[in-house]
């Protein structure tokens, strides 16, 4: 129902980039150019400024992604109005997850929904919990699905799953007989951790300090957006990490990677469904949130993922 050039320069207006535009759109991006262009001969006005190399929005722009939004917004309330007159849900719906939830967690979550749910369109946007819950208060995402805590008051989080961080380390590491280690020995041992921002970080950070031993005692070599690359880094023995144990299980058959409990640290998590803070979610954004909190659940182990 939206119209194709309004949601093009929706795109480019959101992303400020006509490559990703034309990757988000499925669209090459000589034919985003051309929408673009086709758009500001039609209202007779200049919309973007690609001079010195950036894409910035002129005033008129600027309004207009404004009321993009707004005619999109409406868009998809109309459809899911409509097919609600019918008993289903149909529309569109944006969705925000953070890079582990995408990863691991959202494949068979979202080909289940979609089953239940088979004329919803769902865009996934992946980012670190930071960027997901800006998406959210910017109005970007309806929904979001983040690693750890929002750190925000007009943000709403409800658990939606347990969730676990293992530490790892090169299979040959001399830690390798080891069956415990203790908060101590983190000290010193070169580390490849996630990004400032990132939910699992927050969560490490956290669980380090309750048991005595801060962030920045640690010697951190390198820090990667997300839980693969940590464990391609610890395969190619360039530190240790800590990933969430989703990602370690199918790992460790392969005797590249190996794990240890800490005495004295365990560090549980809740997955966090979050919307703005208000109303419960109604509409696509609220059969989404349904979904979640009643059948993710039965994606996880009926018992620990590694039993020490």
């Amino acid at each position: 129902m939206e119209n194709f050039r309004l949601r093009v320069f929706r795109s480019v207006g959101e992303h400020l980039s006509f490559r990703r535009a034309a990757e988000e759109l499925h669209l090459s991006q000589p034919a985003v150019t051309q929408q673009i262009k086709a758009l500001e001969d039609e209202l007779g006005t200049r919309l973007l400024d690609r001079t010195g190399g950036r894409v910035v929005l002129t005033s008129a722009g600027r309004l207009l992604k404004t009321r993009a939004r707004e005619l999109a917004e409406l868009a998809a309330l109309t459809q899911e109005e409509l097919a609600s007159l019918s008993g289903e849900h149909a529309g569109h719906l944006r969705a925000g997850a953070s890079t582990s939830i995408a990863q691991y967690v959202l494949p068979k979550m979202l080909g289940d929904f979609k089953r239940e749910h088979p004329r919803v369109k769902l865009q996934v946007r992946s980012g670190n919990t930071e960027q997901v819950v800006a998406w959210l208060t910017e109005g970007r995402v309806a929904i979001g699905l983040i690693e750890g805590p929002a750190m925000r008051k007009d943000v709403r989080g409800e658990p939606f799953m347990e969730d676990e961080l293992i530490l790892l380390f090169p299979a040959q590491h001399t830690w390798k007989d080891r069956e415990e280690l203790t908060v101590q020995d983190l000290k010193g041992a070169p580390f490849v951790l996630r990004e400032r921002g990132s939910g699992t970080r927050r969560v490490l950070e956290s669980a380090l300090k309750k048991a005595g031993l801060k962030i920045d005692e640690l010697d951190i070599v390198m820090e990667l957006d997300s839980s693969e690359a940590i464990i391609s880094s610890v395969e190619s023995g360039l530190g240790i990490g800590f990933v969430t144990r989703a990602a370690v299980l199918p790992r460790l058959p392969l005797g590249k990677i190996a794990t240890a409990r800490i005495a004295g640290l365990r560090i549980p998590r809740n997955l966090l469904l979050v919307y703005p803070l208000g109303p419960k979610p109604v509409g696509l954004a609220g059969a989404f949130r349904e979904f979640t909190l009643s059948h993710a659940g039965g994606n996880q182990p009926s018992k620990p993922l590694i039993e020490w």
